[in-house]
């Protein structure tokens, strides 16, 4: 049988680098107030012993577990086989990696889901939440408070509960989608159709009130209802064909949306864009550049909004560690960032 060399201790560690095992302990935790001389000193000799900081140990002085859930309101079907939240998980990836913080996946399709969520987050398994996807009466905001968690949100909340300190980040759906009417509108388009993405989520209710921005006389037939996804792009889009066949350009929630519109066009003969021009939301290149022909569409930074809402975050949960005393200035309530139109072959 071999015997395993034992793991290098604190102590070892301080004894190398000539200082007390209090310092080593500031620095391996990420404590202020340990000179940089010093600091360096002792990393040097965390790196010549091997040295692997005890995580139970540390999350006792800290307070900290170094983990974040991430709690999607989505079927697990959907999550993984939607580009958006790949990109949106991969921003949130990378900005809790750099933090070396883990990330613990929590998804939720039924009543049993969010019971189960809900003790997870209460049982103090993790330092704080970040929540996207939320649909209208999602109970997800009312368990995480409950829970106790520092939470930030993906997407304009819809509750109105008058507290003024929940934190969110989202991009300007509404700007974007009068930025697209608009574009649709300047090449002399007159029949503009919108498929909605699914109502009980701000995201496509702000899309749709930037269509009728700028459509404020489009009537009812020149609206259908999606759900975000390809399959629902078709079956609105065959609705609004059936509803408005002489329909001269469609502005789609999201790119998958558009997707399945653009193949209904195709079945039904309509030149894209000589007949019918389309614009979609998002710019998820996996879809946009893969269309045919390649999609106009507005661009939001899908994966810099999951890395700003794990900022936001670690930020908030930096200002309640004891001892911090250079805490940063206090995360704001909502960050909108902007969109772009991107310019491609389907208008």
């Amino acid at each position: 049988m071999t015997e395993t060399a034992p793991r290098p201790t604190l102590e070892a560690v301080a004894e190398r680098a000539g200082v007390s095992r209090a310092t080593v302990s500031r620095v391996v935790n990420g404590a202020h107030g340990v000179r940089d001389a010093l600091a360096e000193r002792v990393r040097h000799a965390v790196e010549e012993l091997g040295y692997v900081p005890n995580h139970a140990a540390r999350s006792l002085v800290t307070r900290r577990h170094q983990a974040v859930a991430v709690v999607a309101a989505e079927p697990e079907a959907r999550v993984f086989a939607d580009p958006y939240f790949a990109q949106q998980l991969r921003g949130i990836s990378k900005e809790l990696t750099a933090h070396d913080n883990q990330l613990v996946l929590l998804l939720t399709e039924g009543r049993e889901d969010h019971a189960r969520v809900g003790r997870y987050l209460a049982g103090g398994h993790v330092d704080g939440a970040l929540v996207f996807s939320l649909h209208l009466h999602d109970p997800l905001p009312g368990l995480v408070r409950s829970a106790g968690v520092p939470t930030v949100f993906g997407g304009r909340p819809d509750w109105d509960d008058g507290r003024d300190d929940v934190v969110y980040v989202d991009s300007d759906n509404r700007g974007g989608a009068r930025s697209a009417v608009h574009h649709l509108a300047g090449l002399g388009r007159t029949r503009i159709a919108h498929i909605t993405g699914p109502l009980d989520q701000t995201s496509a209710a702000d899309r749709l009130a930037g269509f009728h921005d700028v459509r404020a006389g489009a009537g009812p037939g020149l609206v259908a209802r999606g759900d975000f996804t390809a399959g629902g792009g078709e079956r609105a889009m065959r609705e609004l064909l059936d509803r408005c066949p002489d329909l001269d350009a469609v502005f789609a929630a999201n790119d998958l949306t558009a997707a399945g519109a653009l193949r209904v066009l195709r079945e039904r003969g309509r030149r894209v864009p000589d007949d019918v021009a389309v614009v979609g939301f998002d710019d998820m290149l996996p879809v946009a550049e893969q269309t045919d022909p390649p999609l106009t569409t507005v661009r939001q930074d899908i994966e810099g909004m999951g890395r700003l809402m794990a900022r936001l975050l670690l930020r908030g949960l930096d200002r309640g560690t004891p001892g911090d005393a250079e805490a940063p200035a206090p995360a704001p309530s909502g960050v909108i960032l902007p969109t772009t139109l991107v310019h491609r072959a389907t208008a």
